[in-house]
C-alpha cells in the first residue's frame, strides 16, 4: 500500500521571468517506508516537500495520501487534514519556550481536543521509547539540542501520522546528537512502522533510509537503494552526491 503518490508534479513561481522549481516529478513512497530527498540548493527538494505537506499548491501534476487529493479539501477541512495525517519535524525543532516539554508534546493532541488521560498516557510512552522521560517537566530552553528534537520527534509522532516530514532534522546538532536522532528515527520507522520523507543535505542521514531520491534543477536525478550493507549505502550517496556537483560547501563532510 502507498502512503504517498506524487505524479506529474510541477510548481512553477510565478514573477517577471517565471521559475519552475519542480519539474514532472513522480515520487511513491510505501507504507512503512523510510526516504531521503537530497539535492544541491535550489534543487527543488524543499519545494517538493512544501507541497507534499500541503504548505505550498502545486502547478500541476497530483499529491495523493492514502489515495486521497488534501488539495481538494476546503481551508478548515486542510488545516484539520494536516494536523491529523502528517507529522512535521524541522531543523529549528519549532518548540515552545513558554511550555514544557510533555506541553509541546501533546500539542497536537490538545489541538484535536484529546481527553487529558489519554494525552499523558500517550506522552509518557513516547517519551519513554525516545530517552526523554527524565525533563518532560522541564522547559524546552532548559534542555539539550538532541533532547530537543527528540521532543519535536515525540511531537510528530504522538498522534500516529500517516506521514512523517522531516527537514534537515540533524542540522543544527553535533555529530553525536545527529547519529542519535538518526538512529532512534530509524528505529521508530522499523519498530512502529512509522513512514518517514526526510530533506537533507547530510549523507550520514540519509545513509539511514532505505533508499534515497536525488534532485537535480527540479527533476529526478537519481535513486540508490539501501540493501544491507549500511556503509555501502553511505558510499553510493557519496558517489552521486559527488556527481550532481553544485558547490562544495553545500554538503557537509564525511561524518564518522
Amino acid at each position: 500500500m502507498n502512503v504517498l503518490e506524487v505524479k506529474g508534479l510541477n510548481k512553477i513561481y510565478p514573477g517577471n521571468v517565471p521559475y519552475r522549481a519542480l519539474n514532472d516529478i513522480d515520487l511513491t513512497i510505501a507504507k512503512g517506508e523510510f526516504v531521503g530527498i537530497m539535492g544541491p540548493s535550489g534543487s527543488g527538494k524543499t519545494t517538493l516537500l512544501n507541497v507534499v505537506s500541503t504548505i505550498d499548491r502545486p502547478t500541476s501534476g497530483q499529491v495523493l495520501l492514502n489515495g486521497a487529493d488534501p488539495f481538494r479539501l476546503l481551508p478548515e477541512g486542510l488545516a484539520r487534514f494536516r494536523r491529523r495525517e502528517l507529522g512535521f519535524v524541522f531543523q529549528a525543532f519549532n518548540l515552545l519556550d513558554t511550555m514544557t516539554v510533555m506541553e509541546n508534546i501533546v500539542l497536537p493532541l490538545t489541538l484535536d481536543r484529546s481527553k487529558v488521560d489519554d494525552m499523558l498516557q500517550r506522552a509518557e510512552r513516547i517519551a519513554e521509547k525516545l530517552g526523554i522521560a527524565g525533563i518532560l517537566n522541564q522547559r524546552t530552553y532548559e534542555i539539550s539540542g538532541g533532547q530537543a528534537q527528540r521532543t519535536a520527534i515525540a511531537r510528530a509522532l504522538i498522534h500516529q501520522p500517516q506521514l512523517v516530514l522531516a527537514d534537515e532534522p540533524t542540522g543544527n546538532l553535533d555529530s553525536k546528537s545527529a547519529r542519535d536522532v538518526m538512529e532512534l528515527m530509524s528505529a521508530l520507522n522499523k519498530g512502529e512502522g512509522a513512514t518517514m520523507l526526510l530533506v537533507t543535505h547530510d549523507a550520514m542521514a540519509a545513509s539511514y533510509c532505505d533508499r534515497v531520491v536525488f534532485i537535480k534543477d527540479g527533476r529526478t536525478y537519481s535513486e540508490v537503494h539501501c540493501g544491507d550493507n549500511r556503509n555501502a549505502f553511505y558510499q553510493k550517496i557519496l558517489n552521486v552526491l559527488s556527481l550532481l556537483g553544485g558547490n562544495g560547501h553545500e554538503f557537509p563532510t564525511v561524518r564518522v
